[in-house]
């Protein structure tokens, strides 16, 4: 098929007369003319396809911060770009016009285009987010490839409910960074996102195995996932799983589409930031608060305050390579002093979680 937007699904395998997606782990057995849990993807005569590819929604270029990834070239810009629909159910969205909405007529953006708008804008990177990248795997694909080739990196903003195939890809391609978002334990992510979350820590772990640089994000939702008990649970995984070292982002939740829980307070989130340190996490941070402290950067060992963020437009770092200028701690990320070299990003990837 030549339509614009549609070409043929690469994770796909035939169960009798119907065929199965492997691209995410709802894995949808879709007869003829049937489509997906996500609205992306059809069969059409014994083929599945995806009717996003190439479609785009939204296009900016973001700082890094605003992924969020922190310890990722901090200070970098990358060209984002999100298209259509989602493979959770989460009624809180703050995406949800896009996110919720089905593929649309929109602008047609060929992986060519976009890393050389990249590369024009003065951009160091890509990133597919606003609405879940997986279901745009096989352009982020063929971007990620082109971006390497122009010494670019490459990030996900995922809900991280692809399938292990799905993901042994984009490694191959050039993921370089992922933000995971852990939306609760399993009950919640269950209730609210039609999901497992088994799922989501298993992909962190192969991702982390495979030196994908990994931040974790939890959208902090008053009587959905601020129990202490459920914060120190997630805490205490990332721990388990994948290290002290990985930083994990709490933001607050505003209302927005079809939830009406009031806003997180920022007592939440700074009991939730204590919770995390308490079970060992190096580096916690709080989102959506402007202005807040635990937006920093600091030291575990010896609390000197290293990497600034104001806001989204300004980072400053203060470091010696990537080790505290203070006491000389190693502190874990990829690119921390890529502007103190010769603003070439090379071809880092991402060092061991400590």
């Amino acid at each position: 098929m030549s339509r614009s937007g549609v070409r043929r699904g690469l994770l796909q395998e035939p169960v009798g007369e119907k065929v199965r997606c492997l691209t995410c782990e709802r894995r949808c057995l879709l007869g003829e003319g049937a489509i997906g849990w996500c609205r992306t993807r059809r069969n059409e005569g014994g083929t599945i396809y995806t009717l996003t590819y190439g479609s785009v929604s939204s296009l900016s270029a973001n700082p890094i911060e605003k992924k969020p990834l922190y310890h990722f070239y901090p200070g970098s810009v990358a060209l984002t770009a999100g298209s259509w629909s989602c493979n959770f159910a989460c009624p809180w969205c703050q995406n949800y016009d896009i996110s919720k909405s089905p593929p649309r007529p929109g602008r047609y953006m060929s992986p060519e285009e976009f890393v050389h708008t990249t590369v024009a804008r003065g951009c160091q990177g890509t990133s597919i987010s606003f609405n879940e990248p997986t279901l745009s795997l096989e352009w982020s694909l063929e971007v990620f490839q082109l971006a390497r080739e122009q010494a670019l990196y490459n990030t996900y903003v995922t809900n991280g409910y692809m399938t292990v195939q799905a993901l042994a890809l984009l490694v191959e391609a050039g993921l370089d960074a992922m933000n995971v978002d852990v939306k609760g334990d399993a009950a919640a992510v269950r209730e609210f996102c039609q999901a497992d979350v088994e799922v989501v820590w298993r992909n962190c772990r192969a991702a982390r195995e495979a030196g994908v640089w990994l931040e974790m994000t939890t959208l902090v939702i008053p009587g959905v996932n601020d129990d202490p008990a459920v914060l120190r649970g997630i805490a205490g995984r990332i721990v388990s799983d994948l290290g002290a070292g990985v930083p994990w982002h709490l933001s607050a939740y505003f209302p927005a589409y079809r939830f009406d829980a009031p806003p997180t307070p920022v007592a939440t989130l700074e009991r939730a930031r204590e919770i995390g340190l308490q079970e060992g996490l190096h580096y916690v941070y709080i989102g959506n608060v402007v202005g807040h402290p635990a937006q920093h950067t600091y030291c575990p060992e010896c609390g000197m305050l290293l990497i600034e963020r104001w806001g989204l437009g300004e980072t400053r770092v203060h470091l010696d390579g990537g080790s505290c200028p203070r006491c000389g701690r190693a502190i874990p990320g990829v690119g921390l002093a890529w502007k103190s070299r010769d603003n070439s990003l090379g071809r880092e990837r991402g060092t061991p979680n400590v």
